[in-house]
């Protein structure tokens, strides 16, 4: 089974040529201009796509399809996900970790286990880590390098220094 990496999703039809504008999921913008082949889901399956062109908008991308040249079967696609295969996402420099990465991994502090991270959010200071307890409770836990021991994407493992704070929502 092949592994699919979530990269943007089409929000509308940009133009009467075929173009879609897609909102981008990526903190790398520049990848789009990478693209050949993305695979789009269709309840659940994920269809091929020959990427023909991309244009950089404000805010967004437009992308044309091969085989899509009109606003009517270009206009199929609006509201799906676009995807890249899992070997197609983007080498991370050390220290810097993919979201759907964290998710799901075991938060540890001196061998105790905290939770299971749930989310992910971006306040404007710095992310942080929401963790669900055993009790269902979540923690809160700024997501500062210098807090971390330690990270393993593979284990779904992350291990937290001694003195790392961290807040209860209660």
């Amino acid at each position: 089974m092949k592994d699919f990496f979530l990269i943007a999703r089409v929000i509308s039809l940009f133009g009467k040529d075929g173009y879609v504008k897609v909102e981008s999921f990526s903190d790398f913008p520049e990848r789009f201009f990478e693209l050949n082949v993305v695979y789009i889901d269709f309840w659940g399956e994920k269809k091929k796509f020959v990427v023909q062109d991309v244009k950089q908008l404000k805010n967004a991308f437009a992308l044309k399809f091969k085989n899509f040249d009109d606003e009517r079967s270009s206009g199929l696609l609006i509201g799906r996900d676009i995807f890249v295969l899992n070997d197609n996402s983007i080498l991370l420099d050390e220290d810097t970790f993919f979201v759907h990465d964290l998710i799901g991994s075991k938060v540890l502090r001196e061998d105790e286990l905290l939770g299971v991270i749930t989310d992910v959010i971006s306040p404007p200071a710095n992310d942080v880590l929401i963790i669900e307890t055993e009790n269902k409770d979540e923690l809160l836990i700024p997501f500062v390098l210098d807090f971390i021991e330690y990270f393993d994407p593979e284990k779904k493992i992350l291990v937290l220094k001694k003195d790392a704070g961290y807040y209860d929502e209660d």
